[in-house]
């Protein structure tokens, strides 16, 4: 079957580009994309500082000292490639996303109208850089993968392959370029190539097969396409078939046309502008209404909203609000409502807001930043129980109380059980500055205990001979714990006890230093505490039940 003939829009480094115009950087500076401590994109000033893709960060930072790093945000990379998707399906219908920078159509129409192939990669590029991609590039040739190798081939902007010259302009590529996965053919056991020398039938990744090939002394697109198509069946399974037709030109994947997406935003415009929080809330009831109905319409839920506020003297406020569940146009108003109190006046918020209104609100929108398949939050036949009657309650209570009223615990990172927790407000995801999953060297080891005091209690420890308990510089106690004494003078015998435990922290830092000893103990009563002895004495830190 003949491939299709496709042109493809290429924009070179266009996640770097995304996020260094969200953030206000230059676009000729150095930038690296990091995504769990790996950098996933870089610039060409980067690159010229030798920041490769699939490096460490620290790594990448050592050979770019003036390098910017910024964490990798696929929504805002698809985000921002919408208005550009946009603007060509005006002119070009039936466009199909390959990903974020990237875009494929099929050439037959756009050659016809435009008056040639070449007149349409000609219209495509003047698109796409009048929107900001002056870099951008196109490629026609028959079939997906050869169209978008095109795109990415040479320093011209358009490269345009003969219909039928696919296989050839293929040939002298590297093999590696099959695996559309920059990342892809890393490292490989010995044992699969063992298998593929010895004619097994393997069922080999794509990037397994790109490795192995090279060994194999297959190092370009034209060696390969030149084996046998039953051999390669037969030695590297359907996948390595397919591998195979895509190198002798023959992919046969279509350009699938996207529906492209109704515009659900809801918008707001206030004459004159209002200041006062009531009555832009109830201003923008309506639109709530109207934004949740039309989500329902296409049977989805917000789980994720984005709120902008616009001044009266053009500055904006933008925050996204989760949602543990979905969003109920009472609730949109909610955070509409908490989010221009935090605007208009910061110090009544304890969170950040982003941007601070110095004037009236002129204009609010609401979009839907992530949503879900609405039968996925159907409710149960029989109601969900306890959780729908906590999450009304609790919501119900944060309404009237405000944002940071109604506040709910999440694991942190951290060496002592007070920092081990982080309070976040009621609907809100986690988003804890410090990593449980990392490791933090000096925490006791687990179960935790079940009550942590916001404020440890004072209390003293004596040995048997009824003399305080102290910890010397090496760690040798002057006797063993035998009694606990409250603040109020009750004692406690303490049967079990173990420790001391040290833990000294920021030593290089005069005020944040803490040097402490902790123990754990049994009383009398089958109570078992974290105790803590510092420079000001004991304290009782927390309590297992």
């Amino acid at each position: 079957m003949t491939p299709p003939r496709l042109l493809v829009l290429w924009v070179p480094d266009w996640p770097v580009l995304a996020h260094a115009r969200a953030g206000r950087l230059p676009e000729e500076a150095p930038i690296a994309l990091v995504a769990k401590n790996e950098v996933v994109a870089c610039s060409a000033a980067a690159r010229d500082d030798g920041v490769r893709r699939g490096m460490r960060q620290r790594e990448a930072q050592a050979r770019s000292p003036r390098l910017h790093v910024l964490r990798y945000d696929p929504a805002l990379d698809a985000r921002a490639f919408e208005p550009l998707l946009v603007a060509l399906e005006q002119s070009l219908p039936g466009l199909h996303p390959l990903r974020p920078g990237t875009v494929a159509v099929r050439a037959r129409g756009p050659a016809r109208y435009y008056g040639g192939e070449k007149a349409a990669a000609v219209h495509v590029l003047g698109v796409a850089r009048e929107l900001g991609a002056p870099g951008a590039r196109v490629g026609i040739a028959d079939g997906l993968f050869a169209a978008e190798r095109a795109a990415k081939s040479g320093a011209d902007a358009a490269t345009i392959v003969a219909p039928g010259a696919t296989p050839a302009f293929l040939a002298p590529l590297p093999i590696t370029l099959i695996d559309e996965d920059p990342r892809a053919g890393t490292a490989l056991g010995a044992g699969v190539a063992a298998k593929a020398r010895n004619g097994l039938r393997s069922e080999l990744h794509r990037a397994e097969l790109v490795s192995l090939l090279p060994r194999l002394g297959i190092r370009t697109l034209g060696e390969f396409a030149e084996l046998g198509a039953d051999d390669v069946l037969a030695r590297f399974g359907p996948a390595g078939a397919r591998l195979h037709a895509r190198a002798g030109g023959r992919d046969a994947r279509p350009a699938t046309p996207r529906i492209p997406p109704r515009d659900v935003d809801a918008q707001v415009d206030f004459e004159p502008a209002l200041e006062r929080v009531d009555q832009i809330a109830f201003g923008v009831r309506q639109a709530a209404d109207e934004f949740i109905a039309a989500l329902l319409e296409q049977k989805l839920v917000c789980t994720a909203l984005r709120v902008e506020l616009v001044g009266d003297r053009g500055e904006a406020s933008e925050r996204v609000w989760l949602h543990p569940r979905s969003f109920s146009p009472a609730e949109v108003v909610d955070r509409v409502r908490w989010q221009v109190a935090g605007a208009l006046d910061p110090k009544r918020s304890a969170r950040p807001i982003e941007g601070e209104l110095r004037s009236a609100v002129t204009r609010v929108r609401l979009s839907p930043e992530a949503v879900d398949p609405a039968g996925a939050h159907e409710r149960g036949l029989w109601g969900t129980g306890p959780d729908e009657g906590v999450h009304s309650a609790l919501s119900r209570v944060q309404g009237m109380v405000g944002h940071e009223g109604v506040l709910t615990a999440a694991p942190a990172g951290g060496r002592t059980p007070a920092e081990r927790q982080a309070l976040v407000p009621w609907g809100d995801r986690p988003l804890v500055a410090r990593d449980p999953r990392r490791p933090w060297p000096g925490v006791l080891p687990p179960p935790a205990p079940s009550m942590v005091y916001e404020l440890p209690r004072g209390i003293g420890v004596e040995d048997p001979a009824g003399k305080p308990v102290t910890v010397d510089e090496r760690g040798a106690l002057s006797g063993p714990p035998a009694v606990m004494v409250s603040p109020t003078g009750a004692r406690r015998d303490l049967t079990a006890w173990a420790g001391p435990w040290p833990l000294d922290e920021r030593w290089w830092d005069a005020e944040a230093a803490r040097s402490v000893n902790r123990f754990q103990a049994v009383d009398s009563e089958g109570v078992a505490w974290l105790l803590v002895l510092d420079g000001g004495g004991w304290w009782a830190e927390g309590r297992y039940d």
